[in-house]
């Protein structure tokens, strides 16, 4: 594991460690009010309480310089240890050269030194750029939708629209993730003749937020009854797929694949 967490960092060409100090907490925010404007930020105030509650800040630095951090509270799942990951914010000119990913890969490794074997954080189901990065790249799953998570904000990223999350799982020693981390990355793609479900959203989704609000709701609307509808149904997604015009998630029966998506040690509630 180290040595592909070693591997990682060098590629993204940073360093990456734990934050600790009320001055590197105001770095967080600052890149916050960068990534995410000022209406939904975090107070350095709470990175200091997760930082006292067994949480985790880490910080990703060129030099001296912070480009990125990951900020995770401590939580229980199932009765045990867990993470919320809820916030991690990589600086735009370091972005798609692999710095999210060693952060995320830090995380992993020094959650398992602490026999924490689940990190959980929320996504939106239509940034289908982080969907992959979550599925396909760190092997997270998804069995959960929350209806307007945080409510309308006035961020802008949000663009008014109902907050809907997703909530990855990423078993962290399961053998779906021991074999994505160690390939780089790159999710088998279920096929459909296996049972899987699809679900289909137009690839061009963030252009549609932006241009054609009320299409943009409808769509929303119609995926998040579709991911509900097949959780319900014991299903949980393990993968997106692009096809051109639409890009597509794909879910399996939790039942055929649990022996991949946990470890042998956890539950496999439905």
């Amino acid at each position: 594991m180290e040595r592909v967490e070693g591997a990682a960092l060098a590629a993204a060409g940073v360093e990456i460690r734990h934050c600790r100090s009320l001055a590197e907490y105001e770095e967080c925010l600052r890149l916050e009010q960068i990534t995410w404007g000022t209406g939904i930020l975090v107070p350095t105030a709470i990175f200091v309480v997760a930082q006292e509650t067994g949480g985790q800040i880490l910080g990703a630095f060129d030099g001296k310089k912070m480009v990125g951090f990951t900020l995770a509270l401590a939580g229980i799942h199932e009765n045990r240890p867990s993470l919320h990951s809820h916030m991690t914010a990589v600086l735009e000119p370091y972005r798609g050269k692999g710095v999210g990913r060693a952060l995320k890969l830090f995380q992993r490794q020094d959650a398992l030194s602490r026999n924490i074997h689940l990190v959980e954080w929320t996504f939106d189901p239509l940034e289908l750029k982080n969907a992959r990065f979550n599925l396909n790249r760190l092997g997270a799953i998804v069995r959960r939708l929350i209806p307007n998570c945080y409510g309308i904000t006035d961020s802008p990223l949000h663009m008014g629209m109902p907050t809907d999350r997703l909530v990855a799982e990423w078993w962290l020693d399961s053998p779906r993730v021991n074999r994505i981390v160690g390939a780089a990355g790159n999710a088998q793609v279920a096929n459909a003749t296996d049972g899987a479900a699809r679900i289909s959203i137009p690839s061009n989704i963030g252009e549609q937020r932006t241009r054609k609000r009320d299409a943009a709701e409808r769509i929303q609307f119609e995926v998040r009854s579709q991911f509900e509808s097949l959780f319900a149904k014991g299903y949980v997604a393990t993968a997106i797929e692009s096809t051109g015009a639409t890009t597509e998630y794909i879910l399996q029966s939790q039942n055929a694949v649990a022996a991949d998506i946990f470890p042998q040690a956890e539950p496999r509630k439905q």
